[in-house]
C-alpha cells in the first residue's frame, strides 16, 4: 500500500505548490484572490479524471463524493483541506528541494537556513526525506499537504473496491488562512455526519480543541500641530497607541506563551500624529479567560478615553470559538481517529491547536470537525518543511479511517 501510495502524492504534491494560492486579508471578494482558483478548477478535474462526482461553486469550493460500495449503514464520512497558502510570505514554491536529513542544518540558500538551534524538531527527523524550499518562498504545505494526501486515498479507495466503505465526501476550501475558508462552506450540501480537516503538524497530531478567537481593530485620533507650537495642544496618536499597548499584559503575548496558555497580539499597526489604527488578536482556549481578555481591552480602551477625552474607538469580533464542546460529546469521531492511527503504527499526539481551522467554525454550523496531521513544519514562512514519510502515513491513515468507519 505504501509504495502505491507514494507513487503520485509527492507528484501532486509537487505540483499543488507550484502554482500561488496566496489569500488576500485585504480583499473582500471570494474568494480573496483570482489566483487560488487554477488550483480549484485542476483538483475538480482530477476529482473526475479519479471517477468522482465533483463540482466548482462560484466561490471557489470544491466538493467531491466516493459513493458507498456497501449495503451496511455507515455514517458518511468528510475529509476537507484548504487550497490557499498564507498571506506571510509568497506562494508558488516552483524549485523545492530534497533532503535525504542525516542531521545538522538544512541550507536552503547563501542566506538562510533550517537550523537545529532554532528548529529542534529536525532532530526528530533523522533518517526522514525532508522537503524544503529554496528559501524565497512559503512551501505551501499548509494545506497542500493535506490536499494531496485526501486526493491520493481517494484514488487508492477508487482503485481497491474490496475496502468497502460508506459514503465519503470530500471538500476544498478558499480563505482558511484569513479565516473565512467556513463562511461559505454548503455543510448541508455536503452531507457528512462528521469530518476531519486534514491540516495539523507533525505526525500523530490530532486536535480537538482550539483557541477562542477575536480580533480588536483600535483606531486612535489625534490632533496635529505644527511641533513647534504642540505644547499643550498636539496629540499625538501613536504615542497614545503605545502607551495603550502598554497597558496589556507583555507577559501575554505569542512570544512568551504556549500550550493552554491565551494571548493578545498586535498583528498591524498604522500610523500617523493625527491618525494610528492597530490590529489586535486575542486568543485564549479557556471560555472565561477569552472573555477576561476582552474585558481587559476594553477596560485599556474606556482609561485612555477618560485621560484623553474619547480619543480612541474600538471595534471588537468574535472570530470562532473553541470546538472542544462540539467534538468531545461525539467521542465515536475521536476514537475512530485515535484507533485507526494505532492500526497503522502511529502514535496519537492529542493537543489543542493554539490557533484555528475551518474545523472549528464548521463545528459549530453543525458540522463536528477536529483536526488531523497533515505532516509539516515551520508553516507560514520559507523555513516551512515536510517529511516524504509523514505524508505518506497521513494519506495511508485516511483510507484506514474510511475501512474502520465501515466496521
Amino acid at each position: 500500500m505504501v509504495f502505491e501510495i507514494m507513487e503520485k502524492l509527492i507528484e501532486r504534491f509537487l505540483e499543488y505548490i507550484a502554482i500561488d494560492t496566496m489569500s488576500d486579508p485585504k480583499s473582500d471578494t471570494v474568494p480573496s484572490s483570482s489566483i487560488q482558483l487554477p488550483l480549484a478548477k485542476k483538483l475538480k478535474e482530477e476529482l473526475e479524471e479519479i471517477g468522482l462526482k465533483a463540482t466548482l461553486d462560484d466561490k471557489g469550493y470544491v466538493y467531491a463524493t466516493l459513493e458507498a460500495n456497501t449495503d451496511k449503514k455507515v455514517p458518511v464520512i468528510g475529509f476537507i483541506a484548504h487550497i490557499d497558502t498564507s498571506p506571510a510570505l509568497t506562494g508558488g514554491c516552483k524549485n523545492p528541494k530534497f533532503t535525504e536529513y542525516k542531521g545538522g542544518d538544512i541550507k536552503l540558500n547563501e542566506q538562510y537556513s533550517i537550523t537545529e538551534a532554532e528548529f529542534p524538531i529536525l532532530k526528530k527527523l533523522v533518517g526522514k526525506t525532508i522537503i524544503t524550499t529554496d528559501g524565497t518562498t512559503l512551501l505551501g504545505a499548509d494545506d497542500k499537504a493535506g490536499v494531496a494526501e485526501i486526493m491520493n486515498a481517494l484514488e487508492y479507495l477508487v482503485k481497491h473496491p474490496e475496502i468497502k466503505h460508506g459514503k465519503v465526501v470530500v471538500g476544498f476550501t478558499p480563505d482558511e488562512e484569513i479565516g473565512r475558508g467556513a463562511d461559505h462552506f454548503d455543510v448541508k450540501g455536503f452531507g457528512a455526519d462528521f469530518a476531519y480537516t486534514m491540516d495539523g503538524g507533525e505526525i500523530g497530531e490530532f486536535q480537538y480543541e482550539n483557541f477562542n478567537a477575536a480580533s480588536a481593530v483600535i483606531k486612535v485620533q489625534g490632533k496635529s500641530v505644527h511641533p513647534g507650537s504642540g505644547k499643550d495642544v498636539m496629540i499625538n496618536s501613536i504615542y497614545i497607541a503605545m502607551e495603550l499597548e502598554q497597558m496589556l499584559p507583555k507577559a501575554q503575548r505569542p512570544e512568551h506563551t504556549q500550550d493552554y496558555e491565551g494571548f493578545f497580539m498586535a498583528n498591524e499597526i498604522n500610523g500617523t500624529i493625527d491618525y494610528t489604527t492597530v490590529e489586535y488578536l486575542i486568543r485564549d482556549h479557556d471560555k472565561v479567560k477569552f472573555e477576561e481578555k476582552k474585558a481587559l481591552m476594553r477596560s485599556a480602551v474606556e482609561y485612555i478615553n477618560k485621560k484623553y477625552g474619547n480619543v480612541v474607538t474600538l471595534e471588537l469580533n468574535d472570530s470562532y470559538y473553541n470546538m472542544k464542546e462540539i467534538v468531545e460529546p461525539h467521542k465515536e469521531i475521536i476514537d475512530l481517529a485515535v484507533k485507526s492511527m494505532e492500526n497503522i503504527g502511529i502514535t496519537p499526539l492529542v493537543r489543542a491547536i493554539r490557533g484555528g481551522t475551518d474545523g472549528c467554525q464548521l463545528s459549530y454550523k453543525g458540522l463536528p470537525c477536529p483536526n488531523i496531521f497533515a505532516g509539516g513544519y515551520n508553516f507560514h514562512g520559507r523555513f516551512e518543511m515536510i517529511p516524504v514519510e509523514d505524508m505518506i502515513k497521513a494519506s495511508e491513515l485516511i483510507v484506514e479511517m474510511v475501512k474502520n468507519a465501515a466496521l
